[in-house]
């Protein structure tokens, strides 16, 4: 199930938004944007480093384990978690950075790499969270 969220297109008139569509002027997708916004609410400083956690799930260790060599070689750190009870056919794949800067090229990197991961390895790419402070 996906959610549209809205966004004033002219003084008068609402247009739902694909959350996975991505903004003309930044190029970020609208859901990463209003994560971005939850930090800045939070006093973040986007231009600092931080650590921040990228969620990835596949449907089979093997997978989830060939993905780690291309994360890695991005500078992200990995791990593959069992699945719990309730997706008992769901291998968590949980990457990280400590200096992850949150600007545009950077946040549009990480979703590229991310959502790359998933498209090639079958599995889906969740989204992503960050400190609010580095």
């Amino acid at each position: 199930m996906s959610f549209l969220w809205k966004r004033k297109k002219k003084a008068d008139e609402d247009e739902p938004v694909d959350p996975n569509a991505r903004s003309e002027q930044l190029g970020i997708k609208y859901k990463d944007l209003a994560v971005l916004g939850q930090l800045m609410q939070a006093g973040a400083d986007l231009t600092k480093p931080r650590h921040a956690l990228y969620y990835l799930y596949f449907p089979s260790r093997e997978l989830a384990e060939g993905a780690i060599v291309e994360a890695e070689a991005a500078g992200y750190s990995c791990q593959v978690r069992d699945p719990l009870p309730k997706n008992p056919g769901q291998w968590s794949f949980i990457c990280e950075r400590p200096d992850a800067v949150l600007d545009p090229p950077g946040v549009i990197a990480a979703d590229n790499l991310s959502q790359g991961i998933a498209d090639r390895s079958g599995a889906e790419y969740d989204g992503w969270e960050a400190a609010a402070k580095p």
